[in-house]
């Protein structure tokens, strides 16, 4: 589907704010300034949607996207927090762990890793998490303009090799720049929702 409607719902900090219309919910999670809001508005076709900034740990709330009336992105601060208090990183530990433990509406995560180094310790940790708990996982490899095409093959083998990858989940390839990757995104993203959102517009998607 064209993404015709895209509003912020809430920036919630506890599950009593989470949103209650029982739609469907993908998570994005990351290290910090891994790209994760760059990958929401290139899939929503949005320049400033989702905020960026240049500063790890900028986000630090759980932002909740409806998308159509029909589903809901839900933006997770980054981890990984360079320029944040212990105190703090463990508030925001908890946070994303009830948020991912407890939400029934939640469907699947994508979660990112940059193709240009190998997964941090977070990457994995947080990986392994998501699998412990059955959560479907898509994994991203953002900045794949980065890298050139040629190379793409041996950095997702050593992500998979580094992740341990189920065999059951795949690796896609992403750059905010070109778009590539962006329609295996909204198809993983359609198969775990049931929401028609597969009609990507190629033209987004630069050759």
């Amino acid at each position: 589907m064209q993404i015709q409607n895209v509003e912020l719902v809430i920036s919630a900090v506890a599950a009593g704010q989470y949103p209650t219309d029982q739609l469907p919910e993908i998570a994005l999670t990351g290290r910090s300034n891994v790209g994760k809001s760059s990958l929401i508005n290139k899939l929503i076709s949005r320049r400033k949607m989702a905020r960026t900034s240049s500063t790890p740990g900028k986000t630090q709330t759980l932002n909740f996207y409806r998308l159509n009336q029909a589903l809901y992105f839900v933006d997770v601060p980054g981890y990984g927090y360079a320029k944040v208090s212990k105190r703090d990183r463990e508030k925001f530990s908890q946070m994303i762990e009830t948020y991912l433990t407890s939400r029934q509406t939640l469907k699947g995560v994508v979660s990112l890793v940059d193709i240009r180094h190998e997964p941090t310790a977070d990457d994995i940790s947080m990986y392994q998490y998501l699998k412990y708990y059955h959560i479907p996982v898509l994994v991203v490899a953002t900045k794949g303009d980065k890298v050139p095409r040629g190379k793409w093959n041996q950095r997702i083998s050593r992500i998979s090799k580094a992740l341990e990858l189920n065999q059951t989940d795949q690796i896609v390839v992403f750059s905010s720049q070109t778009g590539v990757g962006s329609d295996q995104v909204w198809q993983w993203v359609e198969q775990q929702t049931a929401v028609e959102v597969s009609a990507w517009n190629s033209q987004n998607t630069k050759n």
